[in-house]
């Protein structure tokens, strides 16, 4: 009988959606750290394994989607890549400028905190391209090892552009490759409940949210400028190019993508949620398989926001005065730095001594100001991947559905010539 009753129970929890099933996990999480503290910390071992199989299978995801899209891509189909880069360059600047304006509106004053760890950072914009040409021509088992994702793109798509030519049967066999990979990462994302319910638990019950008082308005204002990006100016770019509510579809986004990539805290860790979606929305596979892995590289809105609230809040806490100009700069320069950022938890902190450096803030305070983002990472990381990976299936999408409407008008400006004639 007992049984039996655990069965109807658990029945409709199997049975929902895996964001419903998210959410359950996330409130049994909460109330687990507050009520069993001790269980709490021990079931973070579930999250950790979770993220840890996410990272595992997303490089080899990539790589071989990436590959076999190329390798199978039919000439006659045209993919709509350059639209999405153009939203993913936009949205990243455009992050950067808002993040400026609120800074200058609100300026926010931190309280320094001593730092004694030597945490490795960027000396100059040039060394971030220097990296990142680097990491193009990466070894390729090397990359996937250390989920190198421009390198792994790198190769994918130079051995998928050379499988163009192989047989017939090398590239079905390419297809079925991708097949299976993607079923093995299916299997891993069906078990999230589990791994967001030790995530969550064994984070509030290590940390609490008394860590967040005394930086309340550092979080306020990295937060406010993520959701005026997600709710105002995503949306607005993508009517530019879907000429019709974009509401539904980037709340869609932040719904099933968003929230994943709040609790893996990992662009990278993200990519198989983000291809799961774009395929059950039927966009264009050839577009897609390759549009999601740049995205989690060089789509980092949340990073410019991070990048350029905490600089601006150092310049503002030392009493420097940040000009118009000034200002502007520091917005092209967190943009390409947020490109830079690795996609793992963390990634765009270490890009701030970069920006510091505009100022004249040194090294050692630089430091400091990397170790009040780790302070207050747990929602700032979470809210800051969670608009860069939701954005990358929104832009894709946008781009997707802009070029059905253009084919629309387009047949529909043909049949009203035939009829005039």
């Amino acid at each position: 009988m007992p049984k039996r009753i655990m069965i109807k129970f658990a029945m409709p929890f199997l049975q929902a959606s895996l964001v419903k099933q998210i959410l359950v996990a996330l409130i049994l999480g909460v109330g687990c750290a507050y009520i069993f503290p001790q269980l709490a910390i021990s079931s973070a071992f579930l999250g950790t394994l979770f993220i840890s199989a996410l990272k595992a299978v997303a490089p080899l995801l990539v790589f071989v989607l990436v590959m076999s899209a190329i390798a199978n891509h039919d000439v006659e189909t045209k993919a709509h890549i350059k639209p999405v880069i153009v939203l993913y360059v936009i949205g990243t600047f455009g992050a950067a400028l808002i993040a400026v304006t609120v800074s200058y509106f609100i300026p926010t004053q931190i309280m320094l905190v001593t730092n004694d760890a030597q945490v490795s950072s960027p000396g100059g914009v040039l060394e971030v391209m220097r990296n990142m040409l680097l990491s193009v021509f990466d070894n390729p088992v090397n990359a996937l090892l250390k989920g190198n994702y421009i390198g792994i793109l790198a190769w994918a798509t130079g051995l998928g552009v050379a499988l163009r030519h192989a047989s017939d049967s090398s590239r079905q066999f390419m297809a079925d490759l991708s097949r299976g990979v993607e079923f093995v990462v299916s299997v891993v994302i069906r078990l999230a409940p589990f791994g967001i319910f030790g995530l969550v638990s064994g984070t509030v019950a290590t940390t609490g949210i008394e860590v967040f008082e005394g930086y309340l308005q550092l979080l306020v204002v990295l937060l406010g400028c993520m959701l005026f990006v997600a709710l105002v100016l995503n949306p607005f770019l993508v009517w530019c190019c879907i000429r019709k509510n974009p509401y539904p579809l980037t709340i869609a986004t932040l719904r099933e993508s968003g929230v994943m990539a709040f609790f893996t805290r990992s662009s990278a860790a993200n990519i198989p949620v983000n291809m799961g979606m774009c395929r059950r929305l039927n966009l264009d596979e050839g577009t897609y398989s390759i549009t999601i892995p740049l995205g989690a590289t060089i789509n980092m809105a949340g990073a410019a926001i991070t990048i350029t609230v905490l600089t601006l809040a150092a310049a503002h806490s030392l009493n420097i005065e940040v000009s118009f100009w000034t200002a502007l700069v520091l917005s092209f320069i967190a943009s390409v730095c947020a490109c830079g950022a690795s996609g793992v938890p963390g990634g765009s902190l270490m890009l701030i001594p970069l920006a510091c450096g505009l100022f004249g803030i040194d090294a050692t305070v630089a430091m400091e100001v990397v170790a009040v983002g780790f302070i207050i990472g747990v929602l700032q990381d979470s809210a800051e991947t969670a608009l860069n990976s939701s954005s990358d299936v929104l832009f894709t999408a946008a781009a997707c559905m802009r070029a059905e409407r253009i084919a629309v008008e387009e047949d529909r400006h043909g049949r009203d010539v035939r009829e005039l004639r």
